[in-house]
């Protein structure tokens, strides 16, 4: 049930490793998708509006907490390519003592101070109830993110990326059917819309813990695994709040440009609402692929297999600027016809941002890809504290347009955020890779 990727072709392994992840990203993204498409069709400007403008506050929290269970799941990678699964259950039980605290302190944080930071974000006066009602229902449902998330993060460390991404798909569906109910049929406005999104994300949690506990006997921890220590809980948040902290670093670039946008009016943060929806639906390869290659790159520094990381890394790379090209050529296409599925046809110059959005975004998109494999891949390696550089590097780019190019040249300038904070980070993140290549390879003693 498990999926050793220490040994066999490396393009073999990452694609068969991806696909799956590939297909739970589009998934997820897809029901996002949708959620956006209702709350926009059938709720109207403002509230699409007012969804979007949660979008960086959103990605600040819950990216962290994906963040955060991503790393404490680098362990748990490097004990299983060790073979050494007594480690792996210890940690195991380490990391869900961690991730329910984390929870707790972080549930009850963020339903105080959701609406002020809305406030501090200069959202619209007429958005920012609504607003305020998605984005706290949201944060609400914190438990259940990190419940998701760590059960997704300990299974795809044994080598399964198949597991999570049935659970996801359910998510997805349930969210979609969730939507309908909850925002046709009642009046919970975009509140129905969150509350979808949290059931739904409840409901997948709770059905990958059960069926993983069931399939996979080597999870099943002895008493003495079940205590708490204190210094794997260390090492789990050395790993952990590093990751978390990337994200949520990069999120406050995202904040501060979200900001900006705010400045331009409802129609601007519809558009780059349309847009961003868009626009991450066509970078999920780029996260599979960052995902596969934490795993693949935990599970051979665990085997000390150092001679493996370089050529898949040259695999992946590949992978990803193909990918890239067709993407730009997809959305130079159809990006008019995808932008019309969330404003009406008659809305031209949203439309025509959006589409200006896609095509200056996706442009540059093969500088993700390597932002995604090159970080996600030093993480695996055990060396999460560079991600955290990463993201500031991401931040400065979004915060200096934020603040100096948005208020000259208006929504054009923000579209160039993304791109920027992509190139800043690459500029940081390629001698990153090769400086901890050497030092691992000194530390294993690997020729």
């Amino acid at each position: 049930m498990t999926k050793d990727m220490t040994s066999g072709s490396p393009m073999k392994l990452i694609l068969g490793f991806s696909v799956p992840l590939l297909f739970g990203f589009l998934f997820q993204q897809f029901y996002n998708l949708v959620d956006t498409l209702i709350v926009g069709r059938f709720l109207g400007l403002e509230a699409l509006a007012a969804v979007g403008s949660t979008g960086a506050l959103n990605f600040l929290i819950i990216g962290f907490c994906m963040g955060v269970c991503n790393g404490f799941a680098i362990p748990l990678a490097h004990k299983f390519g060790a073979g050494d699964y007594r480690g792996l259950r210890a940690f195991m039980m380490n990391a869900i003592y961690l991730a329910a605290a984390f929870a707790v302190v972080m549930t009850v944080a963020m339903a105080v101070l959701c609406r002020p930071i809305l406030q501090w974000m200069q959202t619209p006066d007429n958005i920012i109830d609504e607003a305020y009602h998605y984005i706290f229902i949201i944060f609400v449902g914190i438990p259940v993110i990190y419940l998701y998330n760590l059960v997704a993060g300990i299974v795809r460390s044994l080598g399964d990326s198949k597991t999570p991404v049935v659970f996801l798909v359910l998510a997805s569906v349930l969210n979609i059917v969730l939507d309908i109910v909850l925002i046709l049929y009642t009046s919970l406005g975009v509140a129905g819309a969150a509350l979808a999104t949290v059931i739904s994300q409840g409901v997948s949690g709770t059905g990958c813990l059960i069926y993983s506990w069931k399939k996979f006997d080597i999870l099943h921890p002895s008493a003495e695994e079940r205590s708490v220590n204190t210094s794997y809980m260390a090492s789990l948040c050395g790993m952990g709040v590093p990751m978390g902290l990337q994200y949520s670093i990069t999120a406050i670039g995202s904040v501060i440009l979200q900001s900006a946008v705010n400045t331009l009016g409802s129609n601007a943060v519809a558009a780059m609402t349309a847009g961003g929806k868009i626009g991450m639906f066509f970078c999920c390869p780029f996260d599979a692929l960052g995902s596969t290659m934490a795993t693949y790159g935990g599970q051979n520094v665990g085997a000390k297999k150092i001679e493996r990381i370089s050529s898949g890394f040259k695999c992946c790379s590949l992978l990803g600027v193909l990918y890239a090209i067709l993407a730009f050529g997809l959305l130079g296409l159809f990006g008019r016809q995808l932008a019309m599925f969330f404003v009406e046809r008659s809305d031209t110059a949203i439309i025509e941002d959006v589409y200006l959005f896609l095509m200056i975004n996706s442009a540059f998109y093969s500088m993700l890809a390597f932002v995604n494999i090159v970080r996600f891949l030093i993480q695996g390696m055990g060396y999460s504290k560079f991600a955290i550089l990463a993201g500031v590097c991401e931040m400065a780019a979004r915060t200096l347009i934020g603040f100096a190019f948005v208020p000259v040249f208006g929504f054009p300038a923000a579209c160039f955020a993304s791109p920027a904070a992509w190139i800043f980070a690459d500029l940081f993140l390629f001698p990153a890779y090769f400086h901890v290549l050497k030092k691992t390879k000194q530390m294993l003693h690997v020729a």
